[in-house]
């Protein structure tokens, strides 16, 4: 008995003593519970809202101002004609266009009859069919608080007009985040065990003695990853394309210029993971499940950032999937080139940038 005891306290103490594990078992529960517990919502909430209202009367200046009160929908700027609606979307200024037609309120009240039309950006199907329901459930409000009123029976019409994917298919949303999550994920597993089996194998004094110096050892610890995660890109775009039906409307280049440097933004951060771990167990749960449940949960994959407490809509500005998601479907789906995707290519190489310097700090050129 004593025997037993004595070797399960020697377990506790090795455990104890393993700080990365500790966190992994101790923390991980807390943070999954807090994410799915705040991350899993369907509700569309925040939205941004443009509107073009030529006439800008009293029955369209109430029902903006419905529309802005509810919880669902931000009115966040007007536009003066249709030429700016394509513009509004490239320019992700909204993802909701309401737009009025010319004498809303006069037509409305001499022939009591009016017409609205929703125009929506329909590259996530699921948030375009919620955010569209919830505007025209507003209008039907509207319409029933004015036939209260004046005992008229007015009828205003909502048309729904979906851009970028009339046709509502799911694919469209779910292979752009399916990109962006299989490439997080493969690249930094790849390398995130890779200077960590140098350390395991006992070939890290080597590396260390040679006369290269640390960027040219991370860049060789990439490069090869490089070349693979470019393959696995090819294959899965081909997959998209001609099994998934998924277009690329936009430029094929500009779609594999932001692709291959958010693969290298991936195997940057499984590098990282490398450096700051002292085993292949530890590096694989981290560059796993860490980054797992953040990109599917808080990069707009699956669920709508909108909708999220403002800390977790915060939070998801550093998860890099939701930069490249944006951009890819931008490219992708709306058909847009680069120029409208440079604050996106922009974020992803500074964080590129950010990730590698941070490898090279933490690369000890000596062995404890």
């Amino acid at each position: 008995m004593k025997q037993l005891l004595s070797f399960i306290r020697k377990e506790f103490y090795h455990i104890l003593r393993d700080r990365t594990t500790m966190m992994i078992l101790l923390l991980m529960p807390v943070i999954q519970l807090l994410l799915f517990g705040f991350a899993l919502t369907t509700e569309v909430k925040n939205t941004e809202v443009a509107v073009l209202a030529p006439t800008n009367d009293e029955a369209s200046s109430r029902i903006i101002q419905k529309i802005n009160a509810s919880a669902y929908f931000d009115v966040v700027t007007q536009i003066k004609n249709a030429d700016e609606i394509e513009a509004t979307f490239r320019d992700s200024k909204a993802k909701l266009i309401v737009v009025f037609e010319e004498d809303f309120a006069a037509k409305l009240y001499q022939t009591g009859k009016a017409h609205i039309q929703l125009i929506a950006d329909a590259t996530d199907p699921n948030a375009a069919t919620s955010f569209t329901f919830y505007a025209s459930n507003i209008i039907n409000a509207y319409q029933k608080e004015l036939i209260d009123d004046t005992k008229n029976p007015y009828q205003i019409t909502s048309e729904v007009k979906m851009l970028y994917n009339p046709q509502m298919i799911g694919a469209y949303s779910f292979v752009p985040g399916v990109l962006g999550m299989i490439m997080i994920l493969i690249c930094a597993m790849m390398t995130s065990i890779a200077i960590v089996r140098e350390k395991e194998m006992g070939t890290m004094e080597i590396l260390l003695v040679s006369p290269m110096k640390p960027i040219y050892t991370i860049l060789s610890k990439i490069t090869p990853y490089f070349v693979l995660s470019f393959v696995n890109f090819i294959t899965t775009l081909l997959l998209s394309v001609y099994v998934l039906h998924v277009p690329v409307v936009g430029s094929l280049i500009s779609l594999t210029f932001v692709s291959l440097l958010y693969i290298f933004l991936s195997l940057a951060l499984g590098l990282l993971v490398s450096t700051l771990t002292s085993s292949q167990t530890a590096a694989m749960l981290i560059s796993g499940m860490a980054l797992m449940i953040p990109v599917m949960l808080l990069s707009g994959m699956m669920f709508p950032i909108e909708g999220m407490p403002l800390p977790l809509q915060w939070f998801s500005n550093i998860i890099p999937a939701k930069w490249y998601i944006i951009a890819v479907k931008a490219i992708m789906i709306q058909g847009l080139g680069i120029g409208s995707v440079l604050k996106e290519v922009g974020i992803l190489i500074l964080m590129s940038v950010v990730l590698v310097a941070i490898s090279l700090k933490n690369f000890k050129v000596r062995l404890e």
